[in-house]
C-alpha cells in the first residue's frame, strides 16, 4: 500500500515520502490518492483491486471505496486526523496494515491557543477594569457624600454659634438696659429711651431667633426659599426705615439645591446691602431683584440714595470688605456700581452648583 499524492484544490502534494501533511485553515477540497503496490500480480488483478479507508478523529465506520483510489473529504475542521486506507486482493484478503498518513489541519487564528488565551485575557482586564471602574465611582460619590454631609453639619454648627453670639450678646444689653431703666426710675425721659432701646434690641433678636430656625432648617437649602427670605427681610427692614420697595423676582426658580454655607454667606451680604440703603445711602427707594443666568444667580439691590461715590466712611468700607469677603468664600463676585439713575447698585453673583 501506498498514499501516493495529496490534492488541496488545485494544488497537488507529493506525500510517497512523508507520513504526514499539514493544510491551512482555508481548505475546502481534500482528495488523497493512493495504490497498491503488488508488483507480481498480473496488470489486470491489479485493476481489481478493492480499498477501504477511514479518517480517525472524523469517521466512526470505514468507508468502501472499491476500485476507486482517492477519498474526497470537502471542509475538514481543524484538528488532526490519521487517514487509513488498506486493499484487499483479488482473492478477498485483506492488508490490514495499509497504509496511514497523519494529517493535520490548522485553525484560523481566531481558533488558535494563543488568540483564545490573548482574548480571555482581554476580557479579563476588561471586565476587571470595568470593576474597577464601577467601584471607585461608588467609592467615590460615597466620600463626596459623606463630605458633604460632614460640611453641612460643620457650617450649620458654625451657623448656628454665630447667632448664639448675636442673641446672647442682644440679651446682655436688654438686661443692662432694664438694670439702667431701674436706677433712672426717677427721669422719665432716660426710662423712655432705655425703653426704646430694649424695643429695637428685642426686635433685632426676634429677628436673631427666625434666621437661627431658617438656617438650620434642610428644607430651606434651595434658590427659592433664599429669595423668599431675603425678600421678606427686605420688606420688614424698608417698611420700619419709610423706605419705598419694589421686589422683582423670576417666575420659575431653579431647583437646584444650594449650600448652607452659601445661603448663609449670601444672605448675609444681602441684609449689609439692605442695611446700607437706609445708614449710608439714605435712599427712599428701593428695589431688589434676582436674575437667572447660565450656571449662576444675580441678586441685586438698588437704591436712589446719594451713591457709591463716597465710601469714605470707615464703618461701609469694612461693610464692603465683608460683602466682597462673603462672595468670594462661596465662590462668587460682589459687584457695587453706581445706577443709571442715581444711586447704587449692589449685585450679588453667586454659582449654581450642578446637581
Amino acid at each position: 500500500m501506498l498514499i501516493d499524492g495529496v490534492e488541496q484544490k488545485t494544488n497537488r502534494l507529493n506525500s510517497a515520502w512523508t507520513s504526514a501533511v499539514t493544510l491551512s485553515p482555508d481548505n475546502e477540497q481534500l482528495d488523497i490518492h493512493f495504490t497498491s503496490l503488488n508488483f507480481s500480480a498480473p496488470k489486470g488483478a491489479q485493476l481489481g483491486v478493492r480499498f477501504r479507508y477511514q479518517l480517525e478523529g472524523r469517521d466512526k465506520n470505514w468507508t468502501d471505496a472499491g476500485t476507486e483510489r482517492v477519498a474526497h473529504f470537502n471542509k475538514l475542521p481543524p484538528g488532526k486526523f490519521i487517514f487509513r486506507v488498506i486493499a484487499c486482493n483479488e482473492d478477498g484478503v485483506w492488508n490490514e496494515t495499509g497504509a496511514t498518513l497523519a494529517v493535520t489541519v490548522e485553525p484560523p487564528f481566531w481558533r488558535t491557543p494563543w488568540f483564545i488565551a490573548a482574548t480571555i485575557l482581554f476580557f479579563l482586564g476588561a471586565l476587571a477594569g470595568t470593576i474597577y471602574l464601577i467601584s471607585t465611582a461608588k467609592l467615590k460619590r460615597q466620600l463626596r457624600a459623606l463630605r458633604q454631609k460632614e460640611l453641612l453639619e460643620k457650617e450649620r454648627s458654625r451657623i448656628a454659634r454665630d447667632l448664639h453670639d448675636q442673641l446672647g450678646a442682644n440679651l446682655t444689653q436688654v438686661a443692662l438696659l432694664g438694670e439702667l431703666a431701674e436706677a433712672d426710675k426717677d427721669l422719665p425721659g432716660e426710662v423712655e429711651l432705655h425703653a426704646q432701646q430694649i424695643s429695637l434690641t428685642a426686635r433685632d433678636t426676634t429677628r436673631s431667633l427666625d434666621e437661627i430656625v431658617w438656617a438650620l432648617n434642610s428644607s430651606n437649602d434651595t434658590l427659592e426659599s433664599l429669595a423668599s427670605y431675603a425678600c421678606k427681610y427686605a420688606q420688614d427692614y424698608f417698611a420700619l426705615a419709610g423706605v419705598s420697595y419694589r421686589a422683582e423676582l423670576p417666575t420659575q426658580l431653579s431647583p437646584a439645591a444650594i449650600l448652607p454655607e452659601v445661603r448663609h454667606n449670601v444672605f448675609l451680604a444681602f441684609k449689609e446691602a439692605v442695611n446700607n440703603v437706609v445708614k449710608h445711602a439714605h435712599a427712599t427707594e428701593a428695589r431688589v431683584k434676582l436674575r437667572l443666568e447660565p450656571g449662576k444667580f444675580i441678586l441685586s439691590v438698588e437704591d436712589n440714595g446719594c451713591g457709591p461715590g463716597d465710601v469714605a466712611e470707615k464703618k461701609l468700607r469694612n461693610g464692603l470688605k465683608n460683602m466682597r469677603k462673603r462672595l468670594a468664600d462661596v465662590r462668587g463676585e460682589f459687584e457695587i456700581s453706581p445706577g443709571v439713575n442715581g444711586g447704587t447698585v449692589v449685585q450679588l453673583k453667586v454659582p449654581i452648583a450642578k446637581s
